[in-house]
Order: C-alpha cells, then structure tokens, then sequence
C-alpha cells in the first residue's frame, strides 16, 4: 500500500469549520468559489501558462490561484465519469475512485479524459486520501471522526 504503521495513533477531531456541515455533507456551504484566470508570464510580457475558468475561493489571491492551477491540477488524465472502488471495511464515501468505463464508453472520446479545473476537486483528492490512509491506519474511533476529519481539512484546504 504504501505506507507502514509503526505505533498506534488515535485521532479526535473536534469540528470548528464544518460544524454545520455534517448533516449536508458540504464542508464548502460557507465558502463562495468563483471563476478565475491564471495567467503565467515571463518578463518579456509573452505567456508561458494559462489556465481559463479556475474555480477558487473568491477569498483566493491571483498568487494562489495560479499556484493552484500550475502546480497541484492535475493537467491530464482525469476521467470524465468516476465510479467507487469497494473495500470491505471502508465506508462507501471513503473509498477510492476509479474510471467508469461503462458510463465513459457512452461519451464522446474528447470527453472522457480531461483535466482538474475546481480547486475542491483537489482538496477532495488531499484530504480524502489522507482520511484514507487514517481508516485504513485505525487512526479514527468510528466513521463519523473521519468524516469529521475529512470535512475539516477540506475547508482548511480552502
């Protein structure tokens, strides 16, 4: 898997951010996002990177934003259609996500592959593969503590 427990660890998490969230199930229902542009230049004035259409907190700076979209989207390669990947012992919301193919064979094939372009598509990947590795670690009392870790790193993240 990837990674190797050594000691017991147990993690509370007590929710600041998201406490309302936790019957919607949306750690963003606080948040504003809207569409952005980030636009790298050299000193010449000609553009080395832009990316359209980059949804970010509307908190966000022009820096984090363009952080955001050259160095942590993923550029290519990500399916259209996403389908969970069952684990015995792994809550259903937890487990990983795989390519649909069934539903992907039903798009066009421009369609099916793209980029990430929503800043909570990448908190989603963080703090949902941390939570992951927690579960999978023990690290959570229940499954309510790691959604409520979820929750909170996702709006953290934000």
């Amino acid at each position: 898997m990837g990674f190797q427990i050594t000691a017991e660890v147990r993690v509370h998490i007590d929710r600041v951010f998201t406490k309302f969230a936790k019957d919607q199930g949306d750690p963003y229902s606080e948040i504003e996002f809207v569409e952005r542009t980030s636009k790298i230049t050299k000193a010449d004035g000609s553009v080395v990177s832009q990316t359209e259409q980059v949804l970010v907190p509307v908190f966000w700076s022009q820096v984090a934003v363009d952080i955001m979209a050259q160095k942590y989207f993923r550029k290519a390669g990500v399916p259209a259609r996403l389908k969970k990947k069952m684990e015995n012992g792994v809550p259903e919301w937890l487990c990983p996500s795989e390519e649909d193919l069934e539903t992907l064979s039903g798009l066009p094939e421009s369609e099916r592959m793209g980029g990430e372009t929503d800043s909570r598509q990448v908190f989603h990947r963080l703090a949902g593969c941390w939570t992951y590795w927690g579960w999978k670690s023990k690290s959570f009392d229940n499954e309510d503590q790691a959604r409520s870790y979820y929750q909170e790193m996702c709006y953290m993240l934000a």
